[in-house]
């Protein structure tokens, strides 16, 4: 198989020197990470958690230009979300996806005042809406700004369809309709992209669960967050990628004053198919009464609604709170009345806490959404420069690791030898270009392996061009469904185990597969991979118990999954369902 990794405990690094030592292993550490292999520079990634386990897997799964940050000005922002949003659907197409999106308008001329104040830097009144003329223009200048690569049609503005009018509220007059894009799995293309960089510098290595906890001169102390056991290794650079724990790195590394500040966006999932099925793949995306932008679209047959703006001091101590569950769902209510939306209707909730440069701006969403790079230079006590990531959003990760790697580079004396602009991200190399091209891939892979279609397009949803490969090698080990989970093997959850370095069964539920966020987790889903991943891993009855109760504690008290105490007998699964057609 392709995928073997370099994943390694603290123990096997002890001594080493490496030219960079990266500290966070959220998506802009990884762009880092992954630019600088291209480069030839051997790096180290570290996180104290599992890869992308902070904002990087909470995000909204949208990968877009950032049509609101026009209102405060941030031309050069939008400018360059649009032109990476575009290159991670040629990149990454078999985890980014067009999204089409529809805003609801119900005035002609509001918001335009309240726009012209915002652009200025004024405080518009709290309860505004925008009209027509304001979203029209706005969307003029999204288009512009995304003009260099024509990748998804321009908007358009319309009085709102017939099918339509029995979905929104009365008072909507018009739709205007643009598209972004979305991304199914990111903690996936973190994966990948950690996969592309030791392809290109195998000896860079990634370390989950490992934590720098002092840096003298040019050596660095790693606590690994399993074992406690603390190893030093030496590096010529450290990139601090600590996102909203970067001031928390600075302290540990040696850094300037505090440069950022944290808000919270929470984000539901909801198993509503009368709102699915009127949302027709699209987006609604529309501003709440008190004047915060709200999103709703299908998300893998359920609904992603977000989010809130909350601001955090402590991003470790965050959660979705009762009171943000009922504010979404009372947004929903005022959008859609002639539906009901219920506490019943949530079967999945993730919060994450958005980096952002440190500000006086009295509302969040005045806050910039823009990323800078800083260097702190060598000192009295560490005599290595530290290159520091300020703000950051996921649809800019490249740009932003592309802007850090340059700063990098500079402080080893080296020169870039190669870009990640045009540069595939892992199953999106050769990923088919059209529908007629991937079902000719499904038959493939159905005439290699002998896998039923249903799993040949389930393995292509979630590992793209790979997906031949690994197809061969799971029909080698029978590809049994699982029993209470039968959109996949044991054999595919032994994989992301031993090759994606799941160290916790939250990492396997939560971030290698996408059970969780799509609802399908029960007691039985549960005691069934935790089977499996024990079996793999070689965990004692012990350890399996405990990382049973941990994952059910974390699904139960940070997403909202109704749990119970008990399991259902199980029921022998002969095929893999329909659902697994997608991801």
């Amino acid at each position: 198989m392709t995928w073997q990794l370099p994943y390694l405990r603290p123990a096997a690094l002890a001594g080493r020197h490496f030219s960079t030592v990266i500290v966070g292993a959220g998506i802009n550490g990884v762009g880092v990470f992954r630019d600088l292999a291209l480069q030839r520079v051997d790096c180290l990634l570290i996180d104290k958690g599992d890869f992308g386990a902070g904002a990087s897997s909470a995000p909204s799964r949208m990968i877009h230009g950032g049509l609101r940050y026009l209102e405060n000005g941030s031309f050069s922002l939008v400018a360059e979300a649009t032109r990476e949003r575009n290159l991670l659907l040629r990149n990454a197409p078999h985890l980014v996806r067009p999204l089409k999106t529809v805003v609801p308008l119900s005035s002609l001329f509001g918001g335009l005042a309240s726009s012209a104040l915002r652009f200025f830097g004024r405080n518009p009144p709290q309860k505004r809406t925008r009209g027509l003329l304001a979203v029209a223009l706005g969307l003029m200048l999204y288009d512009l700004l995304g003009r260099d690569q024509r990748a998804l049609p321009r908007h358009r503005i319309e009085r709102l369809a017939a099918a339509d009018r029995p979905l929104f509220r009365d008072a909507i007059r018009w739709a205007a309709t643009y598209f972004d894009a979305w991304i199914s799995h990111p903690e996936w293309l973190i994966q990948e992209l950690i996969a592309d960089a030791c392809k290109d510098q195998p000896r860079s290595a990634a370390i989950n669960y490992c934590r720098a906890v002092a840096c003298a001169g040019n050596m660095l102390s790693l606590r690994d967050e399993l074992t406690g056991e603390v190893v030093h290794v030496t590096a010529d650079c450290v990139v601090n990628a600590g996102g909203a724990w970067l001031d928390r790195c600075s302290e540990v590394l040696g850094g300037a004053a505090p440069r950022v500040m944290g808000t919270k966006g929470s984000h539901l999932v909801l198993d509503h198919e009368p709102l699915r099925r009127a949302l027709d793949g699209r987006m609604a995306y529309f501003e709440a009464v008190d004047g915060r932008v709200c999103i709703v679209y299908p998300f893998l047959g359920r609904v992603l609604v977000g989010s809130t703006d909350i601001p955090v001091v402590d991003p470790d101590r965050v959660e979705t709170e009762a009171q943000e569950v009922d504010y979404l769902l009372d947004v929903l209510r005022e959008l859609f009345p002639k539906l009901s939306f219920g506490h019943g209707d949530v079967v999945y909730t993730f919060v994450g806490v958005r980096p952002l440069a440190r500000s006086d701006a009295q509302q969040p969403g005045q806050i910039s959404r823009d990323h800078s790079v800083v260097v702190d230079p060598p000192d009295a006590r560490r005599k290595i420069p530290v290159v520091g990531l300020v703000g950051g959003k996921w649809t800019t990760f490249r740009a932003l690791a592309e802007e850090a790697s340059d700063r990098v580079l500079q402080q080893l004396g080296r020169l870039r030898t190669g870009s990640t602009r045009e540069l595939p991200i892992g199953g999106g190399a050769g990923y088919p270009a059209d529908e007629a091209a991937c079902q000719q891939l499904v038959q493939r892979i159905v005439s290699a392996s002998g896998l039923p279609e249903a799993r040949a397009s389930a393995l292509i949803a979630r590992y793209g061009s790979r997906a031949p490969v690994l197809a061969q090698r799971l029909a080698a080990s029978g590809d049994r469904p699982l029993v209470h989970a039968p959109g996949y093997s044991a054999a595919e959850i032994g994989y992301l185990c031993l090759e994606t370095s799941v160290v916790h069964l939250s990492d396997l539920v939560i971030r290698r597969t996408l059970l969780a966020i799509r609802g399908q987790v029960d007691d039985a889903v549960l005691a069934e991979l935790a089977n499996v991943a024990a079996e793999v891993l070689g965990w004692s009855e012990q350890r399996r118990e405990k990382e049973l109760h941990e994952c059910a504690r974390l699904l139960r008290e940070r997403h909202g999954v109704r749990l119970s105490a008990v399991q259902p007998a199980a029921n022998e699964a002969s095929a893999f369902e329909a659902s697994s057609l997608v991801p």
